[in-house]
């Protein structure tokens, strides 16, 4: 058997003892003639624009569903740090998302976002303030290690004279 650069499978047989020799060609075809290429393509030309459509409804609900996720894992780990009144805003706008986020419409989508957005900067802002308070501890303790290694100079000097 050979097979050339085009793919095409050659195949020959001779029997030994009468000398008659056999072969066969094989060759790829992909099935689909001129027109049906041209049929499909002009198909997918025409559904473009509902493809479009579909796409932006699938990344919307996607992000909203990221979004969720997000907002309900902070909220679950910062949610004690958070006014009840920011709080009960907060899970409402969340029951709100999640029922947006079953729905085929766009617009409903993007503003479920919007507003799990809007609600969540509370909850971002509580949690930034008190990293903030607890940041602000750290680098007054740093001036203190600094005082540390000036006293490891202090001890080589001592191995010096020593």
């Amino acid at each position: 058997f050979d097979i050339d650069a085009n793919g095409i499978l050659a195949v020959s047989a001779k029997d030994k003892a009468t000398g008659k020799a056999q072969s066969i060609k094989i060759e790829a075809s992909s099935g689909l003639t001129e027109n049906d290429i041209k049929r499909m393509v002009d198909e997918a030309k025409s559904h473009e624009s509902d493809d479009k459509v579909r796409r932006e409804l699938i990344e919307a609900r996607n992000q909203l569903d990221a979004r969720i996720y997000e907002v309900e894992k902070t909220l679950t780990e910062h949610g004690d740090k958070l006014p009840a009144g920011d709080k009960a805003n907060l899970e409402s706008s969340l029951q709100a998302a999640r029922e947006a986020k079953d729905k085929d419409d766009l617009d409903t989508l993007k503003s479920a976002l919007d507003n799990l957005t809007q609600a969540s900067h509370k909850l971002a802002q509580v949690m930034y303030e008190s990293a903030g308070a607890g940041g602000g501890a750290a680098p007054g303790a740093a001036p203190d290690e600094g005082g540390g290694k000036g006293g490891d100079d202090v001890i080589d000097a001592e191995y010096e004279d020593a």
